[in-house]
């Protein structure tokens, strides 16, 4: 079926990625309409509204602007803040891509502005196979994006497309500077979208949550080691910053949020061969109860080989070599082990 008489809304932030994929599915004959959310009222997000115009305008296209600033509140900011009073590492990026992009944004798009398809500007590629999609792996391995899209299930991926998945980054950029998108002042995305440089996580988290001061704890003696201004300043693995002197470097092997405790440790101290995951979600329906996989339980480590089960509403994950840093809050992803692609995931308990 040709493209000529179909609307594709575009998910735009002003960035080369979002411009690109506009760019693209315009040259191959889509009606095309941006779509930005205004995520938070600050500079920084008037900016992404600017620089999504400006591209609209030079793609000649209508943009719709809407203000999801409400929901970002509820579902990323507190969410964030509300993660490391618990002692918990969250993952904003996740939550904003469940409840905004393909949460207010896509219900926006295919209710309101009529959209055939939704488009965003990640690296991952869709494929319809035996009746369902599956999210397999982008060309580009270095910018793969599938650990991020977990939550995305049948209804959202049947309205989906990712028109970069051919392309490898330096090529949208360079399809970028030909077509002199985005706006020169337009940064890459960055993590935590709502926390604007100089300002820093830490920062920002101390000024939400105060400081409070407890104890650093050896992990296997219970020795005190030194005292800490707040246990949401750590999370599990990390090895700098912690500002204490030993005979071999310290990592942060455990916290304990209600009692402000942050419990130190060796480096083999780290590593853990099983953990549960909560919050499950398949990307499509899906049977097994006990099946090999690769998992990640972050975004840039190396998928490891694993055993999971489904017990009752939570997936126990044994990796077959031990893993380090698991880490509460995060994300645990399962890909197929064969070929790859995204069976689901959910959060680390």
């Amino acid at each position: 079926m040709g493209t000529e008489n179909k609307t594709a809304v575009v998910a735009m932030s002003g960035g080369v990625d979002s411009s690109v994929a506009a760019l693209i599915l315009q040259q191959k004959g889509y009606k095309v309409i941006g779509l930005t959310g205004k995520m938070v009222n600050t500079d920084a997000a008037e900016l992404v509204c600017r620089n999504a115009h400006r591209v609209a305008e030079q793609l000649g296209i209508d943009l719709h602007v809407v203000d999801v600033t409400k929901k970002f509140q509820q579902e990323i900011i507190d969410y964030f803040e509300n993660s490391y009073a618990k002692g918990e590492t969250p993952n904003p990026c996740i939550m904003c891509n469940q409840f905004i992009k393909w949460g207010e944004l896509f219900d926006y798009a295919v209710e309101k502005l009529k959209a055939d398809v939704f488009a965003t500007g990640h690296y991952a590629d869709i494929r319809f196979e035996n009746g369902i999609y599956k999210l397999y792996p982008a060309k580009d391995e270095h910018k793969d994006q599938l650990y991020f899209l977990y939550k995305l299930g049948q209804k959202q991926l049947s309205k989906t497309i990712f028109p970069l998945y051919e392309f490898e980054k330096p090529q949208v950029k360079q399809i970028a500077l030909d077509f002199d998108l985005p706006p020169k002042d337009s940064k890459e995305s960055q993590d935590i979208c709502f926390i604007v440089k100089p300002n820093t996580a830490k920062k920002y988290l101390i000024g939400k949550l105060g400081e409070k001061r407890g104890d650093f704890i050896e992990i296997g003696t219970g020795k005190k080691l030194g005292v800490h201004n707040g246990s949401y300043q750590y999370t599990i693995g990390q090895r700098k910053g912690i500002g204490i002197s030993a005979p071999y470097p310290l990592y942060v092997i455990d916290i304990d949020a209600d009692k402000n405790i942050v419990y130190l440790g060796k480096e083999e101290d780290t590593f853990k061969s099983r953990l549960a995951l909560k919050s499950i979600n398949f990307t499509y329906p899906f049977a097994k109860a006990e099946f090999d996989a690769m998992v990640k339980i972050r975004y840039n480590m190396q998928a490891k080989k694993a055993k999971c089960r489904i017990v009752h509403d939570l997936v126990e994950v044994e990796f077959y070599e031990p893993v380090n840093s698991v880490t509460s809050g995060q994300a645990g992803v399962i890909y197929d082990i064969t070929d790859g692609h995204l069976i689901g995931g959910g959060t680390v308990i």
